[in-house]
């Protein structure tokens, strides 16, 4: 980022007095006005280790390809507690259709708009601010705290923190305990939690016929015709039941295209793009195999790529676990739920290694959105929630 944008986003916010008596919201709008597009970072990360330098932090600066990561860890021992998260943010859409600019911070009726103002920069300075007054309170605190910061989230994440899990189990630096701040609640800050993901498969299907004139369908073969009882039963096929943490695994068709443009040409190919959310009751590999049996049932002449974008995970009851809940139940009052619903996050990366993981992150009913805004108080209890997380687990 230019010192000429630097210095004007810091006069704007000079003249926002409406949060400088609350240094959540201050971080959270400083963050907010860098547009740091995916996989750009445009100096979120080193605001945020600044800060965390500052109170006894080391920094380990971890760029791979074009993709800005930190570790950040104060304390030698364990248990080891991660804050992971995400400076980069999705496109805005069209700038005109927002009621104002996506990266000028702006509060309006009690609320924060701004892109990444849910997910989730919010978030980010809500795991400082509270690291900040936790480490005041208890500078001798047990084991270690952590931060897991990436620019690679909202795209491809094959760059960001999937490669910072790999540096730390090279020199086998184990994480305890994971708090992901993805936006996880529904309708009040805290009303739900997420303690696993579903796992996601994807599939790009390229189903060959032959190309030819329309009025001629004996000379050609049409892949439309010919692969749609196979999708059809794909898409009503029973996968599995779910378990009492996750729902059925569902198969849904994102993308399909076909033929030349003209309205007299059989297409001569069929792509498809397709994908798998699935449950811990079926696997990657069971998947494959089921969809390939179908295919070549139907007799189709294809080919099939796979892309696995990450195994489903569960953390079980446990310390985090509970630790969220009686955080959430002492902040707000709220009796949190368990949910495994949802996307993916970088939470995939990171429970493999034996961590428990969960996330904990405000209201996601903006998020990817025009408008995308979050409530000031609630990040304000947001911050507040992660501090009492972090007095349960490392308090002396």
């Amino acid at each position: 980022m230019s010192a000429l944008m630097q210095t004007t986003i810091q006069a704007y916010l000079d003249n926002m007095p409406d949060f400088h008596d609350d240094p959540t919201l201050e971080l959270a709008c400083q963050l907010i006005a860098r547009p740091s597009l995916t996989p750009q970072d445009q100096g979120c990360q080193a605001m945020m280790c600044a800060r965390l330098e500052a109170i006894g932090f080391t920094i380990e600066h971890l760029r791979f390809d074009d993709v800005d990561n930190f570790w950040a860890r104060r304390g030698n021992d364990g248990p080891l507690i991660a804050f992971a998260g995400h400076t980069d943010v999705v496109p805005t859409g069209p700038e005109k259709n927002w009621q104002s600019p996506p990266f000028t911070p702006t509060f309006t009726d009690g609320k924060l708009y701004g892109r990444g103002a849910a997910d989730m920069k919010g978030s980010l300075a809500c795991m400082v601010v509270a690291s900040e007054r936790f480490i005041v309170a208890h500078p001798d605190h047990k084991g270690s705290i952590a931060f897991l910061i990436t620019s690679d989230e909202e795209g491809p994440s094959i760059n960001g923190t999937v490669k910072v899990i790999e540096h730390l189990e090279a020199r086998d630096e184990k994480i305890t305990w994971c708090l992901v701040g993805e936006p996880s609640s529904t309708e009040r800050v805290g009303d739900v939690i997420k303690n696993g993901r579903r796992g996601s498969l994807n599939g790009r299907l390229r189903v060959l016929g032959k190309q030819g004139h329309v009025a001629y369908p004996q000379l050609a073969a049409n892949p439309i015709h010919l692969a749609t009882a196979a999708l059809n039963e794909l898409c009503h096929r029973e996968w599995d039941n779910g378990n009492d943490h996750f729902p059925p695994t569902t198969f849904q068709i994102s993308n399909m295209q076909s033929g030349s443009g003209a309205e007299n040409v059989i297409p001569g190919d069929l792509d498809i793009m397709f994908n798998f959310r699935f449950s811990t009751e079926s696997t990657e590999d069971g998947l494959k195999q089921q969809v390939i049996s179908l295919l070549d049932q139907h007799g189709l002449n294809y080919e099939l790529v796979w892309r696995l974008s990450g195994l489903p995970f569960l953390t079980a009851a446990g310390e985090l676990v509970d630790a969220a809940r009686s955080a959430i139940k002492a902040i707000t009052g709220e009796d949190t739920t368990l949910s495994t619903s949802g996307g993916t996050s970088d939470g995939r990366f990171i429970a493999p290694t034996g961590a428990q993981v969960v996330e904990l992150g405000p209201l996601n009913a903006t998020i990817h959105q025009i408008n995308e805004h979050v409530d000031m108080e609630d990040l304000k209890t947001l911050s507040l929630v992660y501090e009492d997380i972090l007095k349960t687990l490392l308090a002396r």
